[in-house]
């Protein structure tokens, strides 16, 4: 299973740090990466690290501003998330896919993950 937290409320301009820490599978089979989803629209792929060719995929929005990483001893994956804007506001979401779906830093599809978290919600007040 995957557990997010860090989640909480902020001012524009601020920082926040989410976790994801994984349970229950073997971690290194698995890319990890973050979505976030605002009510009434899809769900967005935000980053991802591969592990076939160590590329990083970042959504434009959110290019230059979140930094994802990965704690291996802990089993965890963080999302550093600086310069925060009002929209950035939306329940972050991370999950798993097998390692090999996931290269060339190309905007992932949220079909492609095989695990959940349940969610931790961000909201940026302008």
């Amino acid at each position: 299973q995957l557990q997010a937290s860090g989640g909480g409320l902020v001012q524009a301009g601020g920082s926040l740090r989410l976790s994801c820490a994984a349970s229950g599978f073997e971690f290194d089979d698995y890319a990890i990466g973050w979505f976030r989803q605002v009510p009434g629209k899809e769900r967005e792929g935000v980053s991802y690290e591969s592990r076939v060719d160590d590329t990083i995929y970042y959504a434009d929005s959110v290019q230059g501003r979140f930094t994802i990483s990965t704690d291996k001893s802990k089993n965890t994956v963080y999302l550093q998330m600086n310069n925060l804007k009002p929209e950035d506001t939306a329940v972050y979401y991370c999950a798993a896919a097998w390692w090999t779906r996931l290269h060339s830093a190309r905007a992932p599809n949220a079909d492609e993950f095989n695990y959940w978290g349940q969610g931790t919600e961000v909201t940026v007040s302008s």
